[in-house]
This record gives C-alpha cells, sequence and structure tokens, in this order.
C-alpha cells in the first residue's frame, strides 16, 4: 500500500470538480474514529455527490494501490470504516439526493447517503413498510447499513437488511460502475452478486445506488410486557411462544441490570427486582393481534412469569418501548467506555448463553448488561468500562473474547447485525474454520487482487488479537 503524495493529491484534487478535497489535519482527524475502538487518520477525506468522479478516484486508487475507504455516518461499532492504513476516505453521507418510492412496485430506489429513518417515513406515508429497523437508524446512512447487513428488533419476523435489496450500482476495485439485480422481486439471472455486496462491509466495491424492496405496512400491533424473577424462566417462554405457533414482529430482552440502569436513568416504574423482562410486539389484522397478545400472555404466565401487561392505548405502548430505546443511553451514565457486541446464539440456546454470560461477569469481575433481540437469540452484552483504566481493559479484553468463545460453542456466530469490521477479525477463524476464511479471502482476491477497498477489514493478520487498553 502506498500513501499519497503530492502528485497523487494534484490528481485527486483536479478529478473532483463538483466536490470537495479536505486535507487540514483538524479536518482529517473527524474522520478518523467511529463508534467503536482506535484512531486512524486518513491521509485525504473526499465529499462529492458524482458517481463519475468517485469512479474516477478508484481507478486513481487502484493503477496506484492507494487504500479506498467508503464511509457513512460512521456509526459502526465494529470499526468498519476506520482507515487503518491511511489513504484516501470517500464521504459517501453526502450522496443523500435520491429518495424515491415506486408504490406500484413496492420499492425504494436511494442513494447510499440517506438515513434510514427517512425511508422508513417516507415509505409509512404510503402505506408501506421499509422492515429492517436498526437502533440507528436515526442516524445511520442506508449505505452503511447495506455495508453492515443491519439488522434490529424486526429481523425476528422479516429478516436483515440483504433480504430486502434486489439491485445494487457499484463501483467496482477496478473503478468500473456494474449494476446487480433490478426492481423484480424475482431474479435469478447468474450469480447472486446483490447478496455478495450486502454486508461485505466495503471489501469489494462501493455502493451508489439501490433498490430496496418495501412491504404493505400491517394495519395494527400489539405489545405485551412479561416479568420474569429468572432469567431462564424467561428464556423459556421466548421458546414457548414460538411453539404456540405465533410469530412476534419483535421480542426483547432485558436482563436485571438493563432495567436498574433505565429506572436510575429515567424512572417509569419497572421492577428492579426483576432478573429478566420480555417486551414482545405482535403486528397482523387488528382482530388476530387481539387474540395473539391474549395467547402471549397466558403462555408466559404458563411459564412463570410474575406480571404481565398489555398496554391499552398509544402513549402506554411507546412508554414501555421507551425503556428499551434507553437501555444503550442508561448504561452509558454508568462509565465512560462501553463496548457493544452482538453476538447471537440459536434461539434454544438463549438460557444457556445468558448463564455463560453471568459467568463470564463474574470470573473477570466486569460490569456486564444483556439485552437484545431475544426473539432471534441476538444478544448485545454490553460492558461498560473505563479505558483510561489498563488493568480493566485487559480484563474487559478477555471477557468479550470469551463472549464470542461461547456464542461459537453454542453453535452461533460471532454477529449478528455489528459485522466484523477490525474488532472481530481475530475470531473469524474460530467460527469459519480456516478453508471457510480462505475462501472467502479468494472472493476478496478475485474482485480485488490489489487490495484497495476498505484493507484491515474482516480478514485478521497473522498475531491479531483484540486489543482495547491501549
Amino acid at each position: 500500500m502506498k500513501t499519497i503524495t503530492s502528485a497523487h493529491l494534484t490528481e485527486i484534487i483536479s478529478t473532483v470538480k463538483t466536490g470537495r478535497v479536505l486535507t487540514d489535519e483538524s479536518d482529517r482527524f473527524s474522520y478518523s474514529f467511529d463508534g467503536s475502538f482506535g484512531t486512524y487518520l486518513p491521509d485525504v477525506v473526499i465529499q462529492t455527490k458524482s458517481v463519475e468522479e468517485l469512479a474516477a478516484l478508484v481507478k486513481l486508487a487502484n493503477r496506484e494501490k492507494i487504500p479506498v475507504y467508503p464511509r457513512g455516518q460512521a456509526t459502526s461499532l465494529s470499526g468498519g470504516p476506520l482507515p487503518v492504513l491511511g489513504g484516501m476516505v470517500l464521504d459517501l453521507s453526502v450522496m443523500d439526493d435520491l429518495l424515491e418510492i415506486h408504490e406500484e412496485d413496492l420499492v425504494a430506489v436511494v442513494s447510499p447517503g440517506i438515513l434510514t429513518a427517512n425511508i422508513h417515513n417516507a415509505a409509512e406515508k404510503k402505506g408501506l413498510m421499509y422492515p429492517p429497523d436498526p437502533s440507528s437508524s436515526h442516524v445511520s446512512t442506508i449505505g452503511g447499513n447495506l455495508a453492515e447487513n443491519s439488522g434490529g428488533p424486526r429481523g425476528l419476523k422479516y429478516g436483515v437488511t440483504k433480504d430486502y435489496v434486489i439491485g445494487l450500482e457499484i463501483i467496482t476495485p477496478q473503478g468500473e460502475l456494474i449494476r446487480t439485480g433490478g426492481r423484480t422481486v424475482k431474479n435469478v439471472t447468474g450469480y447472486d452478486l446483490t447478496k455478495l455486496i450486502v454486508g461485505s462491509e466495503g471489501t469489494l466495491g462501493i455502493i451508489t445506488k439501490a433498490i430496496l424492496r418495501l412491504i404493505p405496512k400491517p394495519p395494527a400491533s400489539k405489545t405485551v410486557m412479561a416479568i420474569f424473577n429468572s432469567l431462564e424462566d424467561a428464556g423459556r417462554a421466548i421458546s414457548k411462544i414460538f411453539c404456540s405457533g405465533i410469530l412476534p414482529s419483535k421480542m426483547e430482552l432485558m436482563d436485571q441490570a438493563s432495567i436498574v440502569a433505565v429506572e436510575n436513568y429515567q424512572p417509569s416504574g419497572l421492577p428492579r427486582d426483576a432478573e429478566a423482562l420480555i417486551l414482545i410486539e405482535l403486528d397482523g389484522h387488528p382482530s388476530a393481534v387481539i387474540d395473539e397478545a391474549e395467547q402471549v400472555s397466558e403462555v408466559c404466565k404458563e411459564v412463570g412469569a410474575r406480571k404481565v401487561r398489555v398496554p391499552k392505548t398509544k402513549a402506554e405502548t411507546e412508554e414501555v418501548w421507551k425503556a428499551r430505546k434507553l437501555v444503550s443511553p442508561a448504561i452509558a451514565r454508568i462509565k465512560p467506555t462501553k463496548i457493544s457486541e452482538d453476538a447471537t446464539v440459536p434461539r434454544s440456546k438463549i438460557p444457556e448463553m445468558c448463564r455463560r454470560l453471568q459467568e463470564i461477569k463474574k470470573k473477570y469481575n466486569v460490569h456486564l448488561v444483556v439485552f437484545g433481540h431475544a426473539g432471534d437469540g441476538n444478544l448485545h452484552p454490553n460492558i461498560i468500562a473505563d479505558k483510561s483504566d489498563k488493568e480493566e481493559m485487559k480484563r474487559v479484553e478477555q471477557a468479550v473474547s470469551e463472549i464470542f468463545e461461547a456464542a461459537v460453542q453454542l453453535g452461533g456466530t460471532l454477529s449478528g447485525e455489528h459485522g466484523i469490521g477490525t474488532m472481530k477479525a481475530p475470531f473469524m477463524e474460530m467460527e469459519l474454520g480456516a478453508e471457510g476464511l480462505d475462501m472467502m479471502r479468494k472472493i476478496k482476491q478475485a474482485w480485488d487482487p490489489n487490495n484497495i477497498m476498505n484493507p484491515g477489514k474482516i480478514f485478521p493478520e497473522p498475531g491479531q488479537r483484540l486489543v482495547l487498553s491501549e
């Protein structure tokens, strides 16, 4: 990999006729970090809405072997956009002009810098829904969601981002513009390059446009809140609800530490002594959701819920869900450093994973909080710490490593929605095996032989390990 020379910079400036080229250190520093760990200063930052200019920049980078780092709003929790080898950062958040809803085809056509929440709002005005709903949707771009294959609470019933992407326009590592898929829901022409690009974390190309599948918005929804004295009982309730033939749209879990943190932050009357709380959302026909809410309530009571509540008004429902949304800001007040993970296990293993997490918490004496999308096994074990305390951060590193090991041992995965980036690269072989990881390397090599696209991500360097304490 090459650093950018004055000659390169002259060519970059002459290429970018409609945007901005940022070279001041203060500007570049703003692009040196994301929502994870580590600070890496890029050599140059480019902002342009022109696909042609972006393609020309990639051609230059490929010719000169300069690292290219696509970036949205940098809400990544895994180090996805970090310019670990310097080079050029392409700020795609400025590409926010295209947001079209084609209701007759049930699709949205968007540019990568559009905020995901804006897609939700535009679809709902037409009586439609774009189901993927990451918690960061009000600040994250759709391009970033596509790169990381983001999920969210509704992933339980509706799936994740890749399930709603039917077409892409991308710039290849050679600077060529290609299109994959299209506006038809059915498309089996050749290899599915669309699905290959979604979730590749910017390592195979730059997304400049996407065609997203929409669905009719369900006419009604109901929420059930169940409180348990036992985390294991909560896990059993989750399994039993599915066995009863009901598929909720959301099923969220909060452990006791989450409940206490929220009550300390913005009290709403949640029981501090409860070991677990489950929030269940059901959607569909008005009559159906009323009946399903009654069935879910009965299942929870049978399993041992000490209290079950079905909010009657919209305001009550919003108040109940507000508690879940407050978990992240609430725990961030406890200590300044928050390590947010998303180890995911089969639903049947949720009680065992919760037990293992409690063991890890005690073993390493860390402040571990468990919440997340329990319905699809996508838990969010969060560790609250102080990164200035080097000894504590060493224990945190060990705890996080053991969390990943526990998830894989239980038949799960390193990441359900945050991606791999730099944070989880050291653990890739543990899940995929040497052969599986090598096959991914071969795909990367075929697409990007000069390794200019987001280098330093997904694939571990020899001897690389998780480091949070430096």
